[in-house]
């Protein structure tokens, strides 16, 4: 019983946090600076005085206290008995006159973000100025620290900072060494996704859930999440700590038009989905796998083409359209009359592009053809508004037609067009 209690141990046991104290990962040389390693000491395990192991590199330092004082340049690690080894933390030194110091701690999104410009042996630093990737960011009269509040990933890079020192006059501008940033991302982009029968325990009767899907960095697991939905731009439920929205039964053949959002309590950190993508063919919720599909089968239809919910269209003649030369805009079309034509065109049976696009290309071509002739009639009346000499010239002009539907041949009237 005994060791399968100390195996036991040993597997839940978590690597120890290294922390450094000034936190800055940049020292003038001569320096110390305190490393301290905090981890978990279980009486069962501490079969020998030896509590903390000390790794310079890969050499074994030869302290075993919590904490050690280094000046040392090098990558630093160290280890409680019977647990991993934690994280490394890389301490420089420089000898130049002035440095850029970084925290050691990773920075996350959302977080502030502070670096600091350091003279040498904390002389005041004059006429300071502080770079980002080699573009000026920030300009202090004197010594000061540069804070972003919320860090970004864009605020990632390399920076640098420069300025004067009085040693004892004012000397030139001076320089410091490039420093790497990266300020880590909290949490992914979410997914937005439809939740099967069997993972929607508590879902309304005939509705659909979705669920708002991410992940956290492993060592941000315990930061609490908001999420929000939206259908098209309108909020259907505001942020709260639930990761799923179940959708009535009405809107459920609108599925592809709802998004979501999650984001930290205080919302310094928020990121949206993509639009709902459907499940394809195959999938558990794909309405050919199932014997009886749900009410909401329908709204799953293959592609990425938002679902119609507009009436079904209805065939219709629509007259043939020329274009007139303008001289306020080119381009602009509007119906004609004169030599007539050969008559409406005769409807072509459907291609393959066209069967794929289902219900809605129809509806969409006829609209275009309506505006392309509402186009057309209202570039004749800015013309006449504009200039009415002009106007009254084009339609004085035998090659001119006026704006008529076009007869074909053996047509009594023109067919005029629905809106």
């Amino acid at each position: 019983m005994w060791p399968l209690t100390a195996l036991l141990l040993l597997a839940t046991l978590e690597k120890p946090i290294l922390s450094l104290h000034p936190p800055w990962t940049t020292i003038f040389k001569g320096e110390r600076v305190t490393l301290k390693c905090d981890g978990y000491h279980p009486l069962l395990l501490e079969l020998q005085p030896i509590s903390t192991l000390w790794y310079l590199g890969h050499l074994l330092l030869p302290s075993h206290k919590k904490s050690i004082e280094v000046q040392t340049p090098g990558v630093y690690r160290c280890q409680t008995r019977g647990a991993p080894v934690s994280d490394p933390i890389h301490l420089s030194v420089s000898n130049d006159w002035l440095i850029l110091q970084v925290p050691y701690a990773p920075v996350f999104e959302g977080e502030p973000l502070v670096l600091r410009c350091r003279g040498w042996y904390d002389k005041v630093v004059y006429k300071l100025h502080y770079y980002h990737d080699g573009q000026a960011v920030r300009y202090f009269h004197s010594s000061a620290n540069y804070t972003v509040l919320q860090a970004r990933a864009s605020d990632s890079g390399r920076y640098q900072c420069s300025g004067t020192m009085r040693i004892p006059v004012e000397s030139a501008p001076m320089f410091s060494a490039k420093v790497a940033v990266t300020v880590q991302e909290l949490f992914r982009a979410p997914v937005l996704r439809v939740m099967g029968p069997r993972e929607a325990r508590g879902a309304a009767l005939g509705g659909v859930v979705l669920r708002c899907d991410t992940r956290l960095h492993p060592q941000k697991r315990d930061t609490p999440l908001q999420f929000a939905f939206y259908k098209y731009s309108r909020a259907v439920r505001r942020f709260d700590w639930g990761a799923e929205y179940t959708v009535p039964e009405p809107e459920v053949e609108e599925l592809e038009s709802y998004w979501c959002e999650a984001a930290t309590a205080t919302r310094s950190v928020r990121k949206r989905s993509p639009w709902l993508q459907l499940p394809g063919p195959g999938s558990p919720l794909d309405p050919a796998s199932t014997t009886a599909p749900a009410p909401w089968a329908a709204a799953l239809a293959p592609g990425n083409r938002p679902l119609s919910f507009r009436k079904p269209p209805v065939s219709r003649s629509v007259p043939s359209v020329t274009s007139v030369r303008n001289t306020t805009s080119t381009g602009l079309q509007f119906p004609a009359s004169g030599a007539p034509t050969a008559g409406p065109p005769a409807c072509a049976p459907p291609t393959p592009l066209e069967q794929s696009a289902g219900a809605l290309k129809p509806d969409v071509d006829l609209l275009l053809r309506e505006m392309q002739l509402l186009k057309g009639l209202l570039s004749l009346v800015v013309l006449e508004l504009k200039e009415p000499q002009a106007l009254r010239e084009l339609r004085g002009t035998p090659e001119t037609p006026t704006s008529h539907f076009a007869v074909s041949p053996g047509t009594p009237e023109t067919t005029p067009v629905e809106s």
